[in-house]
């Protein structure tokens, strides 16, 4: 789940704002709209295949985070005829197919022997599902993605840093496996000297503007028992979302904030995030998986210096992590609907995928990550997989929207400005969300 995001994450290649692999139109040519980041690039160079096997020319309109949900979703909501084909985010899964702007795909997918089951299950009711724990799909699973952290693996094998801290806390330094770990770690490490340079103990989620601390607080907060809502009466959320386990992960997470973070950390999200991490300020860093293969290759903090860790387990053992990603849909306003289709059938081909996650895409095929050669592809491919069995998302229902600028509101609020309690906050984020799904109809 990425929406109206920032992103500096110093792309190699630059994408303008359209592009195409057929240097001339033909009747036939689709568009496939999506966001500006690395993954568009190999798709790019991915799709260049589907061409030369089906003589479709493929277009792309690619615009930067921060302006995808304000383009994309006004595109739809006007019945645009821009895009044929769409990479759209995981929570907008619910609006699109309440307001008919994705084509049900069930139909197709018998038609041609494409099955969900062949794919990672969290993928498919994260991308693809509306209602939730329904076949009813809406989207092929495209691209993979989860909350996890990366850490200076150079760092923590210096012997002297060890030993300090075996001393100081009792048990090796290593790849946390707790929250507990994590924070000892950053305390460890903030404002310490290393290499001559002072470093932080850890980047994490904070920004107000978008998703950024919502992202980086519900991946805490499921780990320390949090819940939407009553598992037995759908949106009851009185002691659930506000429960105390609830309230201790936010109390940690503002913990974490107030003792560990770097300067200037007050609006931080995934771009920011990559260059605390990259010039070298943080030991320990938080973003979604897709930011790992440029940070595997990037000379100063690459290769064998960097590591890659799941999303720590909470106080009674609970470990999850806040899903990322998006499914790919055919948009119903298109006039190009079959050849549409046909991309989506090329896209779920093995070969296909398998070439997607060589190129820099993070496939959801069980034949891709279930291969046993998977988890040696890369150094950061078993914690992809690790991460992607324990992954939750955020609400997907039609009002997203609002649900989500009141958790942002509230949880900024009480992290980084310090106003209330995170009871405070919890509470009113029941009032809040209660109020939204009131205006629904369904409370």
């Amino acid at each position: 789940m990425k929406s109206r995001l920032k992103l500096a994450l110093g792309l190699t290649s630059a994408i303008a704002a359209s592009t195409a692999v057929s240097n001339t139109a033909h009747a036939e040519d689709l568009t496939l709209c999506w966001a500006a980041w690395d993954p568009a690039n190999a798709l790019v160079e991915l799709s260049k295949d589907f061409t030369k096997e089906t003589g479709i020319g493929m277009k792309f309109e690619f615009v930067p985070w921060t302006n995808y949900a304000d383009r994309f979703l006004n595109e739809l909501n006007s019945h645009g005829k821009l895009c044929d084909l769409i990479i759209g985010d995981s929570q907008w899964i619910g609006g699109a197919a309440e307001n008919g702007h994705y084509v049900k795909l069930n139909d197709f997918f018998d038609k041609e022997k494409i099955s969900m089951d062949d794919f990672v299950p969290a993928t498919v009711v994260g991308y693809s599902e509306w209602p939730k724990n329904t076949p009813n799909y809406w989207a092929l699973p495209a691209m993979g993605d989860v909350v996890g952290w990366t850490y200076r693996k150079d760092w923590f094998s210096k012997p002297e840093l060890q030993k300090e801290f075996k001393e100081k806390y009792g048990w090796d330094l290593g790849p946390p496996t707790t929250f507990d770990q994590l924070k000892q770690i950053a305390e460890f490490f903030q404002k310490r000297q290393v290499d001559g340079k002072t470093v932080y103990g850890a980047s994490i989620y904070t920004e107000r503007g978008s998703e950024g601390i919502t992202m980086g607080a519900m991946d805490v907060l499921y780990s320390y028992g949090f819940q939407y809502e009553n598992p037995k009466k759908p949106y009851e959320m009185e002691g659930f979302v506000n429960s105390e386990k609830s309230v201790k992960g936010l109390e940690f997470y503002k913990a974490l904030y107030d003792c560990c973070t770097p300067p200037g950390a007050s609006n931080s999200y995934m771009g920011e995030g990559v260059d605390a991490f990259k010039s070298g300020q943080v030991a320990m860093h938080m973003n979604f998986a897709f930011t790992w293969p440029g940070l595997q290759k990037d000379e100063n903090v690459g290769g064998d210096k960097i590591g890659y860790f799941v999303n720590p387990k909470g106080p009674d053992g609970d470990q999850f992590a806040q899903l990322g990603g998006q499914g790919i849909s055919v948009v119903s306003y298109s006039d190009k609907q079959e050849a549409a289709l046909k991309y989506i059938k090329w896209f779920a081909n093995k070969d296909v995928q398998a070439k997607w996650w060589s190129l820099g895409g993070y496939s959801c095929l069980n034949a891709v990550v279930k291969d046993p050669k998977f988890p040696a592809s890369q150094p950061y491919a078993q914690t992809f997989l690790d991460s992607m069995a324990i992954v939750k998302d955020f609400w997907a229902e039609p009002s997203y929207a609002p649900l989500l600028q009141a958790s942002q509101k509230r949880f900024h609020d009480y992290v980084v400005a310090g106003q209330g309690s995170a009871k405070d906050a919890l509470d009113g984020l029941v009032k809040d969300w209660t109020q939204v799904f009131q205006d629904d109809g369904k409370m």
